[in-house]
């Protein structure tokens, strides 16, 4: 069974941060989110000339029993396609990840598809789909383990290539229910806060999407332990994008967040070891509604706002120059001390 050790950074060193920002030519604050941002690399990172290596998406992908209920608008084929877009290099993710030569792994966490050993796929398969939590749990507490264990794997293999950055995508037709799951039942938020269009309902369709939730909820009859709750309403590529997140906060990777299902599957992640939240940087606010909330329950900034629901890693792809703009800023811009510029500013 996987366990995680995670410590929080040691922010002794934000002041130090902070005073270098501060003595950049420039007013202060005037950098904005830049400058946040810069700030949390070096604490992360433990360090005043904080660094991005190898940067790396890693898109995981499965399907999901409540898909049958029809809370999509996307039938349930679409994953294994999707997948195959990936490794093709023709999906969103794939073109933004050549753009900013970003790594990019596409993982099988359980499509309901036999990909028989295909050479672009990483294959950690734990079975052809959950089950449909409105009747039983997705996964049972040792499929949980496993899928947790083995998304930390991944994580492992790109940190051992050197890679000290690191974005989640996703891909499983279904998975917004099981986002909107987890924060009802990890936050207590009422499902009427929670639940949205997915990938393209109308308004009847997410009537639908809400009634068959209630009915899940109301089935529940596990411990309401966080564990319990990630088991039964999770899927398994969400189960382990949390155990990647872990494991990347566990070997003190900053973790670049996407959208709406990836921030709940950092819910999932923060509800077992909230230590990992000190890791994270908040991509963008998609346009899934529930995903502000989201954010603000974690007190998670984004640095964009571009309407995005596409999901996959892409806000994160997309926001990934603006983390390179602050290391750039902070380790590159002349000081007062060394360019002899007046300070007439505060």
């Amino acid at each position: 069974m996987k366990t995680f050790s995670i410590k929080r950074p040691d922010r002794a060193i934000a002041a130090q941060l902070q005073d270098k920002i501060d003595d950049l030519t420039k007013p202060k604050g005037s950098l904005g989110l830049l400058e946040e941002t810069a700030l949390r690399i070096g604490v992360i990172q433990q360090t005043l000339t904080p660094t991005l290596s190898k940067p790396y998406n890693l898109v995981f992908a499965g399907d999901h029993g409540i898909a049958d209920e029809g809370v999509s608008a996307t039938v349930k084929e679409v994953t294994r396609q999707m997948v195959y877009n990936f490794i093709g290099g023709g999906a969103g993710v794939s073109v933004f990840a050549r753009q900013h030569n970003i790594g990019l792994k596409v993982i099988d966490s359980g499509v309901d598809h036999d990909f028989e050993g295909h050479p672009e796929l990483v294959h950690k398969k734990i079975a052809f789909g959950t089950r449909n939590f409105l009747y039983e749990p997705a996964m049972t507490h040792e499929e949980l383990h496993i899928a947790l264990e083995r998304g930390a794997e991944v994580v492992d293999d790109i940190h051992r290539e050197g890679s000290n950055v690191v974005s989640f995508g996703e891909m499983g037709i279904g998975n917004t229910s099981c986002s909107s799951m987890l924060m009802t039942m990890l936050h207590n938020v009422p499902l009427e806060k929670t639940v949205g269009a997915g990938s393209g309902l109308d308004s009847k369709g997410v009537q639908h999407k809400f009634d068959v939730l209630t009915r899940a909820k109301a089935n529940y009859k596990g411990d309401r332990s966080a564990f319990d709750i990630i088991a039964h309403f999770s899927g398994y590529e969400m189960a382990m994008i949390t155990g990647g997140m872990l494991r990347a906060a566990e070997l003190g990777m900053v973790i670049l967040v996407d959208g709406f299902n990836i921030t709940a599957s950092l819910m999932a992640a923060a509800a077992l070891h909230p230590e990992v939240l000190d890791y994270c940087i908040y991509s963008h606010k998609s346009n899934e509604g529930a995903h502000k909330l989201m954010l603000d329950i974690l007190g998670g900034t984004p640095l964009l706002q571009l309407e995005l629901r596409l999901g996959e890693g892409t806000g994160a792809l997309v926001a990934y120059p603006i983390l390179e703009s602050a290391i750039c800023m902070i380790n590159n811009m002349s000081s007062f001390s060394t360019a002899k510029v007046t300070r007439s500013f505060n």
